[in-house]
């Protein structure tokens, strides 16, 4: 697993929560964007979310973005 993953998030999104604390428990490191200081990084995920803020929103290097992944996705991406 040397591929690089960030996780885009906003406060108060219990499914951010949940998917940040897996990827812990997982010692699967990651980079976390939050789209709500970061204008540029609220558009990434527009443009992948049929123009919403969903998030989480996970990058897995190369990977197309996910919208709300599991982990079980996140660990799929990261063996790709």
């Amino acid at each position: 697993m040397n591929k690089a993953v960030t996780l885009y998030w906003r406060p108060g999104c219990v499914f951010c929560v949940k998917l940040r604390t897996q990827l812990r428990l997982a010692r699967i490191p990651y980079r976390e964007v939050n789209i709500w200081r970061d204008p540029d990084a609220a558009a990434f995920v527009r443009s992948v979310a049929d123009g919403n803020e969903t998030v989480p929103t996970v990058v897995v290097g190369d990977h197309p973005a996910m919208v709300n992944p599991s982990l079980r996705q996140v660990r799929d991406a990261l063996s790709r």
